[in-house]
């Protein structure tokens, strides 16, 4: 008897292909996840992948911090800061070392400030003298906000992670090792109660550096002060506001001081004007040359600060400024002042002042007039130019240098240092490989926030 082929549905090869079909996405799918999760760890897939981190602000000093040493504390940024340092323990046994002479030791010598200001490394056993001694580096980091209070600390390697990241979401945590240096427990106390301090400065063992270095990603970080800090080149999303930031915001050389780690605006002239008002723009009479940046000396310049709360002016610059602003908001006549409130000089009453909802208070707006290149000038509103230290007490944030504690700071050269308070709320990238600064300005009322960074994986 003949036997009979079975009969096949007409769809059952379009079913078998569709089921291969299925099963390759999800094996593909699987082995994508594998791959993230090995790369958070092991370096896998994403060795290149830019890294995101929570910053915070202490309510008691005003300093910001950034989560990102393993097993301790959270460390203080300092913008100017030429390497990271965390105090651990003494004993050498208790962390890993590095011999004289060493390629790291050999950079962490190689930035040396003057006078060993707050923020300065001067490592023992770099260069030709540490070749062939059997020795550990030593590097004396310093407290960035306390003048001369430094330490001696073995230069070690610490463990550090963070989250991979496309610019809008925090995608898994990576692992990394970072070299730094290891101060004994209370050589170095922080007000803040941080372990430590990030250095985000000009340095070969500054914490972007390393990383651009060690994931190749190019020397570039943003910073969005209190809420995130972004290391590596990426697109960036802040809160609802749909565009990446970095197609909008505004851009301008930096300029170098060859004696300082910081970063310095090209600042040629400052100008204060009230937009809601008739009343002309006035520039503030500097003395010539008062902005300049001596880049034999290192004196002069405008500079970026984490680490100092308010704006901070040399006497020349400061006088000349308070005069301006004075004039310009007493112009319409109805402003009424109060006594200052240290260290505050110039203050007012809020029930003479009209608040708006964008901006903050209607006051005259501070103008930066950067030089050639600069897309446009830098405007401070009263976001970032005010401060209220009362229910009816508001006083302009800008303080004069003054004293032996500023002449003793290493940043107290600089004819102005710009505030962590004058930055807030506003993103600041720093492209180190194209010596460029994106700024955006108050972020208020744009829909974009510094603390609105995803920072919840997507699922």
């Amino acid at each position: 008897m003949k036997q009979l082929a079975p009969k096949h549905h007409p769809c059952s090869h379009h079913l078998l292909a569709a089921s291969v079909l299925l099963l390759l996405v999800l094996a593909a799918a699987f082995v994508q996840e594998c791959a993230a999760r090995e790369g958070s760890s092991s370096g896998g897939s994403d060795d290149h992948a830019p890294l995101v981190s929570p910053l915070a602000k202490d309510p008691a000093t005003s300093l910001y911090t950034i989560s990102i040493k393993d097993g301790s504390g959270p460390l203080v940024i300092d913008l100017a800061g030429p390497l990271v340092w965390s105090s651990c323990s003494c004993a050498s046994g208790g962390h890993p070392t590095l011999p004289c002479g060493s390629a790291e030791c050999d950079a962490a010598s190689s930035f040396e400030q003057p006078d060993h200001g707050p923020g300065a490394i001067v490592a023992d056993g770099g260069g030709e003298a540490g070749r062939h001694v059997d020795c550990t580096c030593t590097a004396r980091p310093c407290d960035p906000v306390t003048p001369g209070r430094c330490a001696a600390g073995d230069l070690t390697s610490f463990a550090m992670s963070a989250n991979a990241t496309d610019g809008r979401n925090a995608l898994h945590p990576v692992s990394f090792q970072a070299v730094g240096a290891c101060v004994p427990p209370d050589s170095l106390l922080l007000r803040s109660g941080a372990a430590g301090v990030a250095g985000l400065g000009r340095a070969p063992l500054s914490l972007p550096s390393q990383l651009a270095a060690a994931r190749r990603f190019g020397r570039r970080f943003a910073l969005c002060l209190p809420g995130v800090a972004i290391f590596g080149e990426t697109p960036i999303y802040l809160g609802y506001y749909p565009p990446d930031l970095m197609t909008t915001i505004a851009s301008t050389p930096l300029s170098t001081n060859p004696r300082s780690g910081g970063y310095y605006l090209p600042v040629e002239a400052i100008s204060v004007s009230w937009p809601s008002w008739s009343v002309a723009t006035s520039r503030v009479a500097l003395p010539p040359g008062a902005l300049e940046l001596d880049a034999a000396t290192g004196r002069g310049g405008v500079a970026l600060s984490t680490v100092r709360r308010y704006t901070v002016m040399r006497p020349d610059v400061y006088r000349a400024f308070v005069k301006a602003f004075s004039d310009a908001i007493g112009e319409p006549g109805y402003v009424r002042t109060v006594p200052g409130v240290p260290p505050f000089e110039l203050c007012y009453d809020t029930w003479s002042l009209r608040h708006v909802r964008v901006v903050g208070w209607d006051v005259p707006s501070i103008h930066l007039e950067l030089g050639a290149g600069a897309s446009m000038n830098w405007t401070v509103d009263s976001g970032n130019s005010m401060v209220q230290v009362a229910d009816r007490t508001l006083c302009l944030a800008v303080v004069e240098m003054v004293g032996q504690e500023e002449a003793a700071s290493h940043d107290a050269a600089a004819a102005v240092v710009i505030g962590g308070y004058q930055v807030e709320d506003n993103l600041l990238v720093f492209d180190e490989d194209r010596e460029v600064l994106h700024f955006s300005g108050l972020l208020w009322g744009s829909g974009a926030t510094c603390s609105g960074f995803n920072f919840t994986a997507p699922r």
